[in-house]
């Protein structure tokens, strides 16, 4: 799948977005949803308060690192918080809802068509990843469907697709951990939450449903913004997608291995790493092409500039690199504390604004005859966004100001040199660390 260069990005109206019929009918949904999920948990906390609370909050302090790294992957062209939460909610509320009867019900049939042995085996693998990534991706088709100026990119979709499968995840660990206690057969016990939370959250969160959303979610942003290619060849590449979340799924669910690979944490981890890695690697790699497409495209329009009061040359290569610009905050934090860390992210938060206005006037400009930097004026509209572009230029030179009041000049790390040892250091001991936490994890489960 090859990632194309984003269309032009278009703001977002409320008055324009309410007029969208879907909008309502997505909004019936979301309160259908949540109705249903609010029974659930109803019964839930009625009979188990305690395990209800601690399985909420942990996993939804779980949410936010996820959060934190989904929406930082369009750095440059942040998507609007109300169609996140959107899609969060429909991956939580609706798809959920719809996902714990229909698969019920799918898999009743699976075991009248084959045998009670198959169904109990291979059931869940087959029905749970057929009804639930089909919910799924109708959430990203929700958010085409009312705001298809938003979608812009192929990492546009991943990126709405992560969103809802982020909800999903979160909500049916809930019900499961919650079950979890039920099974038990113990009053109010909090130890299968945390056991549910440390497996299906911890471990396996990070390939989990998150990462099929976001597969699938690639496919429907390439059907959107493809449009070099034909409507059956951009379906097909759609339906591509969606069917290797659903094989990605159906291998994590399978029943494959569940002796694991040997005895003990390590049998575990390996069961975790053969499922869960291929379909990682993959999504990374679309990731890093359609990253890399969208950054060339806005950086381009910063490089016309010709001025490093609003970018240098080595700030453009930082821009487009997500290593790099966390490397030059890093570098900021080692030297001048947490201001200069926050006086780096800012200024790079101006610079990403600036492209993406300059992309909507450079459009704008190009509709209408010569490019606005030779002074074409293509009516209000155009009046409007020349205004936007000059207001973005004096954000990034206030920022420029403070980063220079601390002595830097300009938002870059060094390549060699002792901060980027301390760098090299820091990604040591946070890697150890996560092995650490990891292996302890799966020894508690283990011993348990």
């Amino acid at each position: 799948m090859t990632a194309h260069a984003p269309v032009q990005p278009g703001g977002l109206s409320p008055a324009r977005l309410v007029r969208q019929p879907a909008c309502w009918i997505v909004a019936a949904l979301l309160v259908a949803g949540g109705l249903r999920i609010a029974q659930i948990g109803g019964r839930f906390v009625t009979a188990f308060p305690l395990a209800t609370l601690t399985a909420t909050v942990l996993f939804a302090l779980l949410a936010v690192p996820f959060w934190l790294f989904v929406t930082e992957l369009d750095f440059l062209e942040r998507e609007p918080t109300v169609l996140l939460v959107a899609a969060l909610a429909w991956g939580g509320l609706v798809a959920t809802a719809v996902s714990i009867p229909a698969g019920a019900a799918l898999e009743d049939i699976v075991a009248k068509l084959t045998s009670p042995g198959f169904a109990a085996g291979w059931g869940s693998a087959l029905t749970g990843p057929t009804v639930e990534e089909i919910a799924k991706t109708l959430g990203v088709v929700a958010i085409v469907l009312i705001a298809r100026s938003q979608i812009n990119s192929v990492l546009d979709g991943i990126v709405y697709g992560a969103m809802v499968g982020l909800g999903f995840q979160i909500v049916e660990d809930i019900v499961f951990s919650l079950g979890a206690v039920a099974v038990a057969g113990r009053t109010d016990d909090v130890q299968p939450v945390v056991a549910t939370f440390l497996l299906r959250g911890f471990l396996a969160g990070v390939w989990s449903h998150t990462l099929f959303g976001a597969l699938a979610g690639a496919g429907i942003g390439y059907l959107v913004v493809g449009t070099d290619r034909s409507r059956p060849a951009r379906l097909g590449v759609a339906l591509l997608a969606v069917f290797g979340a659903w094989c990605a799924h159906v291998l994590w669910n399978a029943p494959l291995f569940g002796d694991g690979f040997g005895n003990g944490a390590t049998g575990l981890l390996a069961v975790l790493v053969f499922k869960g890695l291929p379909p990682l690697l993959l999504i990374l790699l679309l990731v890093r092409r359609a990253h890399d497409r969208e950054a060339d495209f806005y950086t381009a329009h910063l490089a016309r500039l010709r001025d490093p009061g609003l970018i240098t040359p080595g700030e453009l290569a930082v821009l487009r690199s997500g290593a790099q610009r966390a490397a030059a905050r890093r570098h900021a934090r080692i030297r001048y504390g947490r201001r200069g860390s926050l006086a780096v992210r800012r200024l790079q938060q101006a610079q990403a604004r600036l492209a993406v206005e300059l992309s909507r006037a450079w459009a704008l400009a190009s509709a209408g005859g010569p490019p606005i930097a030779a002074g074409a004026v293509v009516g209000n509209e155009a009046a409007s966004q020349v205004a936007a572009v000059l207001r973005r230029c004096a954000e990034v030179r206030a920022q420029r100001a403070v980063l220079s009041g601390l002595g830097l000049r300009e938002a870059v790390a060094p390549r060699t040199g002792p901060d980027a040892w301390v760098r090299r250091a820091w990604v040591l001991v946070t890697v150890a660390f996560a092995v650490v936490v990891v292996w302890a994890a799966l020894a508690a489960l283990d011993g348990g």
